[in-house]
């Protein structure tokens, strides 16, 4: 019972991830790809990733990463910001350009997330936190 939920869930995210995907995939100069919308979400999860820690996630090389990389900078959507403790090392950090462009599918969770406060009590939601947080450790 418990995993049907989860894994109902896990797909209405997807479908609202993939419905707003293909709804900004469009053909025109400095478009993302589908890959490259895959590639932003990635840095993205992964929080100012090193282009090596991308590769390594990803499973493909540090040249391979590398072009990817560049495409996105050349778009606009990533930029590479030089890392505070190992000056040798560049961050990849997405860029205003790509909140816009990619951004509104955390307002469509964060709009959902409202919902559902609104519906329960406060000690309702405590208990969802508390089941959530364990949830999300075992990921």
């Amino acid at each position: 019972m418990l995993e049907t939920h989860v894994l109902r869930i896990s797909d209405r995210i997807h479908l609202r991830f993939y419905q707003r995907l293909f709804s900004i995939i469009k053909e025109r100069e400095a478009s993302l790809t589908a890959m490259e919308v895959f590639a932003v979400e990635v840095i993205h999860a992964l929080g100012k990733p090193t282009i090596s820690e991308f590769a390594d996630f990803i499973g493909i090389s540090r040249p391979g990463a590398s072009y990817k990389v560049a495409s996105l900078i050349q778009k606009g959507y990533v930029t590479k910001e030089m890392s505070e403790g190992d000056r040798r090392e560049y961050r990849l950090v997405l860029t205003d350009k790509y909140f816009k462009y990619i951004g509104l599918y955390e307002e469509s969770l964060k709009q959902t997330v409202r919902q559902i406060e609104e519906q329960y009590s406060k000690e309702q939601l405590e208990q969802i936190s508390v089941a959530l947080t364990d949830i999300e450790s075992k990921i």
